[in-house]
């Protein structure tokens, strides 16, 4: 019972958007469909690559004379200038 009355449902529906207007014609209302295309600028964001250098603390390890028979091992920090890369990026 369910299934015909599914059925006899889903026939009804598309007649629904339809007119009779003569003899084997209907009149069917589509949606009126415009299509059209516009043009927009779009800015990307500038960027900009470079280097800058910086000047760290590197650790240096080496001996120093202690006595005559032995070598005192000695922990120290040196500059050290290294160079890295810069970004910069402009919002447009």
């Amino acid at each position: 019972m369910r299934k015909t009355l599914l059925g006899a449902a889903l026939l009804v529906l598309p007649l629904a958007a339809c007119k009779k207007t003569g003899d084997n014609q209907y009149q069917v209302e589509t949606p009126k469909v415009n299509v059209s295309t516009d043009t927009h600028t779009v800015t990307t964001p500038s960027v900009d690559v470079g280097t800058q250098k910086d000047t760290i603390n590197t650790p240096v390890v080496g001996t120093k004379k202690d006595t005559i028979i032995v070598d005192k091992p000695v922990v120290g920090t040196k500059k050290t200038e290294v160079t890295t890369p810069k970004v910069t990026i402009k919002k447009p």
